[in-house]
């Protein structure tokens, strides 16, 4: 549902969520993505431009997929690169968010386990972290390039925050920053 922020009014609906969904939809250029894989899989591309009234089976769905959908993590829109990880697998996926075509497709992320926290991106990379602690630096392009393998010791499901040069990860006992830092004394 689509809501009057004023009013309350609903504006636009559409069918064919789950009853569960726990990814939080991802909004750019009038497209909404909103996914789930659990009771039912599915990721939709909804055309926002001009909505009103039941949006089901109307030409403001771009495009549908039923297979690779997110569960826990949200889904991360990158420029027009839309990526998602399957159920909370170490698969994700790359695609064109308007078409939904792949752009290269599925990538498997074979250094990381079971994955609860959200992708995060910043200056060129993608950031994904998985339960363990071990977050892989992907190149932000149409084919992504492993750039770097990191391991905090320390269970971690909470999304990365990303402000300026900095990346903070919230684990079971810690709170990690990391960054550069300047010498004592630098300007």
């Amino acid at each position: 549902y689509g809501y009057d922020l004023k009013s309350g009014d609903v504006l636009w609906q559409c069918a064919g969520m789950s009853s569960n969904v726990v990814a939080t939809p991802v909004y750019g250029n009038d497209m909404l993505y909103v996914g789930s894989s659990y009771e039912k899989k599915i990721l939709m591309a909804i055309n926002l431009q001009g909505a009103q009234g039941d949006l089901t089976n109307t030409k403001h769905m771009a495009w549908t997929r039923i297979r690779g959908t997110p569960y826990v993590p949200s889904m991360l829109l990158y420029d027009d690169a839309l990526y998602f990880l399957t159920h909370y697998q170490n698969i994700i996926t790359r695609v064109d968010g308007p078409s939904g075509m792949d752009q290269p497709g599925v990538l498997r992320l074979g250094e990381l386990g079971n994955i609860y926290s959200s992708p995060v991106a910043a200056n060129g990379h993608v950031y994904v972290t998985d339960l363990d602690g071990t977050t892989m630096v992907l190149s932000h392009e149409t084919t992504p390039k492993l750039v770097a393998v990191n391991r905090l010791n320390e269970s971690i499901s909470a999304s990365a925050a990303i402000d300026g040069d900095e990346i903070f990860f919230r684990g079971d006992d810690h709170l990690f920053c990391i960054g550069s830092r300047s010498p004592p004394g630098a300007k």
